[in-house]
């Protein structure tokens, strides 16, 4: 069995050994047998664009977003062929030394509310990430890849395209195939290639919290090879990712990969599942309990039937005003907070005609 490495770099706009775009075209960095591990170091979410002291006057004109999201790779795993799985060991996740929480303008889950853009940086430090911008608050690290997968089919990447070019033409906000800042810049593959803000069939910009070390994910491999990337590293991210971004960092991560021939096709999977390790690592520690917000799918006195987006909202603003109450902090501030380590789970989705949702805070991050 083999081990390899791929460094990722910075250069110029952009990362070499690397790309931020999907598509099946672009040529693998790496050719690895199954059982072989590979080391791979990854560039923050933002292509190292955003660091101390940039605040938020800085913006947008010292940020591009179509550079963000660079992945390491891609590697080619020999032998893997559709209707295959890919199962991706996650062996260890090595935080960079900062990091940072970005709500831009447009993006998050409440932008009608929290316009931006909203700017923290961290320092990460003895297992815990802390932020002038957020007194008071530690958050423990938890770290895992937020965009993780192989590459689509030009069939599969073709149908998606169309389907969101439909919920674009709907009104949906949908980040289409952009020619401008894409890696690799060639226009045949750039035109059409996904951009990796969104997650899809094969992988992507998930945002699975417990994507963390020991878990294994298993992904439907599409094309000869696979072509596995992943980039977008987090050190602690809230479920719900609500404010648009996690504690975003560049990372050192350690992977062992395996080939399951024919069982994409044998277990009629189409989509990734994941298994965990049997130890709560996915969970932020929380000897000092949780603090928790519920709330009803109703806005201004109408019903929404079953509707957990609805009270996904409800429960997120009525966490907001708690911190604002109970800590002091301005809204700006809590809906970050929030963000990093709030957790918004579906309570009930059966008593109609209301969804209830809630969202819950470990109070170990507070350090009074």
């Amino acid at each position: 069995m083999g081990h390899h490495r791929i460094q990722a770099i910075r250069e110029g706009e952009g990362v070499r050994n690397g790309h931020n775009r999907w598509h099946p075209h672009i040529p693998p960095e790496l050719h690895i047998d199954s059982g072989d591990t590979v080391e791979m170091t990854t560039i923050d979410a933002a292509d190292g664009q955003l660091h101390e002291p940039m605040t938020t006057d800085d913006l947008p004109a010292g940020f591009s977003p179509g550079r963000v999201h660079p992945l390491t790779g891609p590697v080619y795993v020999n032998d893997a062929e559709p209707g295959d799985l890919l199962a991706v060991h996650l062996l260890e996740i090595i935080p960079g030394g900062r990091a940072f929480t970005l709500t831009a303008p447009g993006r998050g889950f409440m932008p009608d509310e929290f316009r931006g853009p909203i700017l923290a940086h961290w320092h990460l430090e003895g297992g815990k990430a802390r932020s002038a911008q957020l007194p008071g608050i530690a958050v423990p690290g938890a770290p895992f890849l937020g965009t993780i997968g192989v590459a689509p089919s030009l069939e599969r990447l073709r149908r998606a395209n169309a389907r969101e070019q439909i919920a674009a033409d709907r009104g949906a906000l949908v980040m289409k195939p952009m020619e401008a800042f894409a890696r690799p810049e060639k226009p045949e593959i750039a035109r059409e290639a996904w951009r990796t803000t969104a997650a899809h069939e094969v992988g992507g910009n998930m945002d699975i919290r417990q994507l963390v070390a020991g878990t294994t994910v298993y992904f439907p491999v599409d094309v000869p090879g696979a072509l596995f990337s992943a980039g977008d590293a987090h050190f602690a991210q809230g479920d719900g990712e609500t404010c648009g971004t996690a504690i975003e960092m560049s990372s050192t991560f350690t992977a062992r990969f395996e080939l399951l021939k024919g069982e994409a096709t044998r277990r009629r999977q189409d989509n990734p599942t994941f298994a965990e390790p049997a130890l709560p690592a996915r969970t932020i520690p929380a000897t000092r309990g949780w603090f928790s917000t519920t709330a009803l799918s109703v806005s201004d006195g109408e019903v929404f039937p079953l509707d957990a987006s609805v009270a996904a909202r409800n429960a997120l603003r009525a966490m907001v005003d708690a911190l604002c109450v109970d800590r002091g902090y301005t809204r700006e501030q809590a809906y970050l907070i929030a963000s990093v380590a709030g957790d918004l789970k579906i309570s009930s989705i059966v008593n109609v005609p209301h969804a209830q949702v809630s969202m819950s805070i470990p109070l170990d991050i507070f350090e009074d």
